[in-house]
């Protein structure tokens, strides 16, 4: 009990509380990126465009098949290698946008697909241009059906926000290894602080996502 008290002493819990301020930042920036790159992404896989939509998917099965701490690493270490200078947490944004833009604009394009035929050919019937068709009658729909997949990519986006640690990202993971390499004795606490962390922060998000689920279900 004292080891847990020493551990949770104000100075090292100010310090995991900036930590988790930068999972946060970091996370809410990756989300809102790559929930915009996603979407457009997917879009153009479902609109079938010549030879674009082919490139896209390309790179697109590229990024879901290869491991982030790869990205990250290219984004930190081999970005500068060609006049590219990103400090530690630009790359970190950067790294989970690419990566998680793959994996929504899969989402995107299933839940679009997942729209019943006749809703485009009765949007097309009253008048509308298939974009105005995709805006107004599709992409609502579907975006309703994409909400679970979706909050469970954002919940994954979270905790892979810790694969930063190899690049030093100053995130909440980094800072409680700081803290139990100094004090080994520390390091069960440290993990039950971060799981506890982790659990709330995710669980709120995961909460956050089931309302808005119901809202847009009523």
């Amino acid at each position: 009990m004292q080891e847990f008290l020493q551990a949770y002493s104000w100075i090292n819990m100010r310090f995991l509380l900036n930590g988790l301020w930068i999972t946060g930042i970091v996370s809410v920036i990756s989300i809102l990126l790559s929930f915009v790159l996603g979407s457009v992404l997917g879009i153009i896989r479902y609109m079938g465009v010549k030879y674009l939509s082919r490139i896209v998917g390309f790179l697109i099965d590229l990024i879901r098949n290869l491991p982030l701490l790869l990205i990250i690493f290219f984004t930190y270490f081999a970005l500068p290698k060609i006049g590219i200078h990103l400090n530690v947490i630009t790359s970190t944004i950067v790294a989970m946008t690419v990566f998680e833009s793959a994996m929504l604009a899969e989402i995107v394009r299933s839940g679009i697909k997942a729209v019943p035929k006749g809703q485009l050919e009765g949007a097309l019937s009253n008048g509308l241009n298939f974009y105005q068709a995709l805006w107004y009658v599709l992409l609502p729909q579907a975006y309703k059906k994409m909400i679970p997949p979706i909050v469970s990519q954002f919940v994954s986006l979270i905790k892979d926000t810790s694969l930063a640690t190899i690049i030093m990202l100053p995130e909440v993971t980094f800072r409680a290894q700081t803290i139990y390499a100094q004090q080994p004795k520390f390091i069960i606490p440290m993990f039950l602080m971060l799981a506890i962390m982790y659990f709330v922060l995710n669980f709120a998000i995961s909460r956050l996502g089931g309302y808005i689920d119901r809202r847009m279900a009523s």
